[in-house]
């Protein structure tokens, strides 16, 4: 095949470039960006574009397909497939608040989703995935959560895990098999603001630890132990929301030391490890009998998927979490968890998982070089955490933006008690297309840049 023979807008696909069909609307995108390819341009037949690219029609078909779902190609029946006019945007937000992963460059998700399904309906009980599960997930689905796990303990003995649906679910159970109304839960300044939100409708008291560069602040906490008889320390320890603060193997040790001195249990919520580049061990691995560990797929895969696993040693203790866990949500759906289970076993959660992780680098590069010096992400988390310069208040600000089109979240969301610092989380998964990631940055760069009084609104 010749050069001459192809599209103008369309390059030789590359050997090594991800799947062609990918290629193929990655093309047409850029095209239609550059204006080599217009509203109204007529494209090729699938069979003749086919032929010139010596691919199979399937190729170019979800080609095509995808395409479409971008809202760049419409077909007008026995006439042909055009480019579309552009999509109008009514509400043209720029979410940089939902702390979502980013669609993986490569990963063809919907084909990963086809497949996954057809084998858990290929190989299921059907009656088993419409009907009650009430142990905690199936034998398979615990096995599956501990090859999940397993970067981070080894071989963990898949009977001492649970299957909830998602981390708030297994927070809120935990907090109610653990606690009682009045009783007290220490937690760091700025915390996962689902931890807030259960403890306020459980009548339970948040009670926050200074924390420093490197976490919450063992001295702290041994004096907030002695002062206040927790029954709970709540830790996020790994890439923290909202501060993006990675708890470094010592301090860890030294928070899990106190808290078997004044036993007191913790709950380590680690969505973020898998993300994260060369994490220490969890703070379980430090005192395994304190602490009840919670891994959700939610961060590293899909929030759709809504499981999350929970490891508890003890019998009795898993017995406990499992009757508070069926007060409010009876089991995870079991067509979520067979999905989930299969992806984990046949590796395309790994697949997933690797792909999340380089779309995610990438996108901390693009912010680190727009927002400069005010930039405060790790570089491998799905957030950024950004300290904001004095003439901003967090909330003026996360107004200001709302106003500009960009949806931040202010400190103040995750405040447990006595005040917020002046910042912002920015999440970089939430918008899936780059190009439109890349302007919100840019709008939020310029806006930080500003002063309040130079943003104004229009009044009507």
């Amino acid at each position: 095949m010749q050069d001459a023979e192809l599209p103008g807008w369309l390059p030789r696909l590359a050997v090594h470039g991800g799947p062609r069909f990918l290629q193929i609307a990655d093309a047409l995108q850029a095209a239609v960006a550059n204006g080599s390819l217009k509203p109204g341009d007529r494209l090729p037949p699938q069979r003749h574009l086919a032929a010139q690219l010596d691919v199979d029609l399937t190729t170019v078909t979800r080609a095509y397909d995808e395409a479409r779902r971008r809202h760049l190609l419409e077909g007008r029946g026995a006439r042909g497939t055009y480019v579309a006019a552009p999509k109008v945007e009514l509400t043209p937000i720029l979410d940089l608040s939902m702390n979502t992963p980013p669609p993986p460059d490569g990963v063809d998700f919907d084909d990963m989703l086809q497949q996954g399904l057809s084998q858990v309906l290929m190989r299921a009980d059907n009656e088993l995935l419409m009907t009650y599960h009430l142990g905690g997930g199936s034998d398979a689905d615990r096995q599956a959560g501990a090859r999940w796990i397993e970067p981070m303990f080894g071989q963990p003995d898949a009977g001492q895990v649970v299957v909830c649906p998602g981390a708030q679910a297994a927070i809120a159970a935990l907090m109610l098999a653990l606690t009682k109304p009045g009783d007290v839960i220490l937690a760091e300044p700025m915390s996962y603001p689902g931890l807030r939100a259960a403890a306020t409708q459980f009548g339970r008291h948040i009670v926050p630890v200074q924390a420093d560069t490197h976490g919450m602040q063992p001295e702290l906490f041994e004096e907030a132990c002695r002062q206040h008889k927790p029954v709970l320390v709540y830790l996020n320890p790994t890439l923290q929301n909202p501060t993006a603060v990675t708890m470094p193997a010592r301090r860890r040790r030294e928070l899990a030391g106190i808290a078997k001195r004044c036993n007191v249990r913790i709950v380590e919520d680690d969505p973020y490890w898998l993300l994260a580049d060369a994490p220490p061990p969890p703070i379980t691995t430090f005192a395994p009998e304190q602490v009840y560990y919670i891994a959700t797929l939610s961060k590293c895969l899909t929030p759709g998927l809504r499981v999350a696993f929970v490891l508890i040693p003890d019998p009795q203790e898993r017995e406990r979490f499992l009757v508070a866990l069926r007060s409010f949500a009876l089991m995870v759906a079991p067509l979520s968890a067979a999905l989930a289970t299969q992806w984990i076993l046949d590796g395309s959660a790994g697949r997933l998982l690797e792909g999340v992780r380089n779309e995610t680098r990438l996108r901390h590069r693009m912010a680190r070089a727009i927002l400069a010096g005010r930039y405060g992400g790790a570089g491998d988390g799905l957030h950024a955490w950004l300290e904001l310069p004095a003439y901003w208040n967090s909330s003026q600000l996360a107004r200001a933006a709302d106003s500009a089109g960009i949806a931040v979240t202010p400190a103040e969301a995750f405040a447990t008690g006595g005040g917020a610092v002046n910042a912002i989380r920015i999440c970089l998964g939430s918008i899936r297309d780059r190009g439109r990631l890349q302007a919100g940055l840019e709008r939020l760069s310029d806006l930080l840049a500003r002063r309040p009084e130079s943003v104004s609104a229009a009044v009507v």
